[in-house]
């Protein structure tokens, strides 16, 4: 099961996402939010977050306006990696070398069609397993 957040400047970019993991078979939980009236994105990315971060839900897609308040929010939550991508192959290679387990973007900033492609690019992704970024990403389990 996936976790999806986004305040106000995601709204209507998740409406989409939402559409397409529901035509595509995909199971997620909706923190919110639930309409485009303005609301402060922490109180929907921290739970998402925290939901991710013990097991209740795999991985998740977080979108604000430009996707870096997301970004910063759910990077402060131990065992977190969300990583903002712009295009599918950031998306492609933050799945495969870090391991990420957040996607965010930026509904503001980024189309719809691409920002579908890009969703179904993190989805679809496998971690390559790699020592080297094993090793990484371990690396990054130990800050705190």
């Amino acid at each position: 099961m996936f976790a999806l957040a986004c305040d106000h400047g995601g709204f209507e970019l998740m409406q989409e996402v939402k559409k397409y993991l529901d035509s595509a078979g995909y199971k997620y939980k909706d923190f919110g939010t639930y309409s485009s009236d303005s609301c402060d994105y922490p109180t929907v990315a921290i739970p998402a977050a925290k939901a991710i971060a013990t097991g209740d839900c795999e991985k998740g897609i977080f979108i604000c306006g430009t996707g870096i308040g997301m970004s910063i929010v759910a990077n402060k939550i131990h065992g977190i990696r969300a990583a903002l991508c712009t295009d599918c192959y950031m998306a492609e290679m933050t799945r495969s070398h870090n391991d990420a387990n957040i996607l965010v973007l930026g509904g503001r900033v980024t189309a719809v069609d691409l920002g579908i492609k890009i969703v179904e690019t993190f989805l679809t992704t496998d971690f390559s397993n790699e020592e080297k970024h094993r090793r990484r990403v371990a690396m990054l389990n130990d800050l705190y």
